[in-house]
């Protein structure tokens, strides 16, 4: 069963939301953690706050779409603290908006960056693990791909993938020693979801707006436990968690549902 005390966890994303809670986290549990997001300020400042708690912490600017950038930048970190026993790509952006009046090039980005910021992050750890025999990689998927969404066709799908790629790897990874996990969060109160908000046609806001937004130490806390407990798919809510039992099962009920509240919008 994987361990945190004394593990080396690499973190895309690792500067504000779940990235950093989860940093926190695993500090608490005794891990050495590198950071990795594109602004080197907020960073710094991450870092600083984990250091205030007696934290071991090296960081690496990177975009996590650039494949060299992000093999350099694991390269760096391993090289200060040692293989990465533990990745969690946590870095992700989110557009919403109506199929019709998105441009082309923000499904690119959500691509590029949600579901290729994801493979790069593996491709550059994973080998080193296979190796050893030993490590975990936790991707952060989202409750967006366990059902379609009006409003994230381009968040969405690249969400699925991630979802895919990861159902995959588990099964591949497994007998190598290598735990695979994938956390579905639904809204989290973070600056990205300040920023996805701005975005959000009236009829998206109606249906996620059903479900209050979770502090990103809940999400952090469910990773820590699935790692620990070498869970697959972790649920940080038990909303999210009834959905995924209940689409696969009664998904016209949730079409019927989704289509009531999309109709409300349009009657106002």
């Amino acid at each position: 069963m994987p361990q945190l005390s004394g593990a080396h966890a690499v973190i895309t994303g690792g500067s504000s939301g779940i990235g950093l809670a989860t940093a926190h986290a695993f500090v608490r549990r005794g891990a050495t953690v590198s950071l990795m997001a594109r602004g080197s300020e907020r960073l710094e400042a991450a870092a600083a706050q984990l250091r205030q708690e007696g934290a071991t912490v090296a960081t690496a600017a990177v975009d996590v779409s650039d494949a060299d950038a992000v093999r350099a930048a694991v390269k760096e970190v391993t090289a200060a603290q040692g293989p990465c026993d533990v990745l969690v790509a946590s870095a992700g952006q989110a557009r919403p908006g109506r199929f019709l009046e998105l441009d082309d090039a923000i499904f690119r980005d959500m691509v590029e960056v949600d579901y290729f910021g994801v493979y790069q992050a593996i491709r550059a750890v994973v080998p080193s693990m296979v190796e050893r025999r030993r490590g975990s990689i936790v991707a952060i998927s989202s409750a967006a791909a366990l059902v379609g969404i009006y409003g994230y066709s381009a968040y969405g799908p690249a969400k699925f993938a991630v979802r895919g790629l990861m159902e995959s790897l588990r099964g591949e990874l497994k007998p190598h020693g290598v735990h695979v996990g994938c956390v579905f969060p639904p809204d989290v109160d973070t600056p990205q979801l300040v920023e996805e908000n701005q975005w959000k046609p009236a009829e998206t806001a109606a249906i996620s707006g059903t479900i209050k937004p979770i502090h990103p130490d809940r999400v952090a806390l469910a990773i820590a436990r699935g790692i620990e407990r070498n869970k697959f798919a972790v649920y940080p809510d038990a909303g999210t968690a009834a959905i995924a039992r209940l689409i696969p099962l009664a998904g016209s009920l949730w079409r019927r549902f989704e289509d009531s509240r999309i109709r409300s919008v349009t009657r106002k």
